[in-house]
């Protein structure tokens, strides 16, 4: 697995490509434009929503380290936000975010129980990614820096899952 070579497949995000145009239970084009627009303009609320759950996913993490209250229940929630953010982020433009989110989802599948402090330290990688993404604004897959910060999370879930 060292020496593949990894791909990142971003699939197209627009509401045509997914829906029946013409025909009977067909949608108006006209509605599914209006639709794209008030998606559109929902991007910069994005930021506002993130923000709320890079809170709560912080503050589950923190808990987490503390070794307080139950592990399995937060590693939960922290599964929880995170799917979340993996879901919201490619619809507003975040894909970064939602590989991240995602990476962090199948991590957390894959970690045993209890958890030892290799796992949280790698749990605490990904969400200060998430942190670092969103206050860079690092929009779609951000390059050369998103890349980067992908495979390096992949490394380590890798290496604690394997």
């Amino acid at each position: 697995m060292a020496n593949e070579e990894l791909e990142i497949i971003n699939p197209p995000n627009t509401l045509k490509s997914k829906v029946k145009i013409g025909g009977p239970g067909a949608i108006n084009p006209d509605m599914l434009e209006k639709a794209e627009q008030v998606l559109a303009g929902l991007s910069d609320s994005y930021l506002d929503w993130v923000q709320e759950d890079l809170k709560n996913i912080s503050a589950a993490f923190e808990e987490l380290k503390a070794g307080k209250g139950d592990q399995t229940k937060i590693l939960g929630d922290i599964f929880r936000i995170s799917h979340d953010v993996k879901g919201q982020g490619g619809s507003f433009g975040y894909n970064l975010m939602t590989a991240v989110g995602n990476e962090l989802c199948r991590m957390l599948e894959k970690l045993p129980s209890p958890i030892g402090p290799a796992h949280v330290e790698a749990i605490g990688v990904h969400v200060d990614s998430m942190k670092l993404i969103i206050a860079q604004k690092m929009k779609g897959d951000a390059g050369q820096a998103g890349a980067a910060i992908l495979a390096g999370l992949q490394k380590v879930s890798a290496k604690l899952t394997t």
